[in-house]
């Protein structure tokens, strides 16, 4: 079966639609769903997602769990390689992932990622040259008074899938 390009517009609708997110997410990313992670800005350039701070993703220590919080923000990026990769045929894969602490995440946190041009000259890379590349992202999570709680360092490896005919 053919790669078949779904279009911009329709993949940014899909992750910001509440509904459509759910129903995808339900299907294909059942622990995003059950921590009720949603997508609630993305375009070329940047993705925001939101984790709540309820029952399901607190922790003993009353704050958020890490991997709740690691899970948004390989979400912010992963929808900007999903956005970007479109129609590309591309093999995409999370190699590595670093992270940092800088406050007790007792809020909904805000994962952002701006690293949209980043991710697209990768993927160009990859389809030109044919070879994987590797690109860092970055996303970093803000709590409700607009402090940074948490950094993500996600390194994504892209690479063009040989065609088969």
């Amino acid at each position: 079966m053919k790669h078949q390009q779904i279009g911009v517009k329709k993949i940014i609708k899909s992750f910001t639609c509440r509904s459509r997110f759910m129903f995808f997410s339900f299907l294909k990313l059942p622990m995003a769903f059950l921590a009720g992670l949603r997508v609630i800005d993305l375009d070329l350039e940047k993705s925001t997602v939101i984790a709540p701070y309820n029952y399901f993703n607190k922790n003993p220590f009353n704050s958020m769990y890490f991997a709740v919080q690691a899970m948004a923000a390989e979400l912010s990026t992963g929808s900007l390689v999903f956005l970007h990769a479109d129609g590309k045929n591309i093999s995409m894969l999370v190699t590595a992932l670093n992270s940092k602490y800088y406050k007790k995440a007792i809020t909904k946190i805000n994962f952002i990622c701006l690293d949209g041009g980043k991710i697209a000259s990768s993927i160009k890379q990859a389809v030109d040259t044919g070879d994987a590349t590797i690109c860092r992202m970055v996303s970093k999570g803000y709590d409700l008074k607009g402090d940074c709680v948490s950094e993500f360092e996600i390194t994504w490896s892209l690479k063009k899938r040989n065609s088969i005919k």
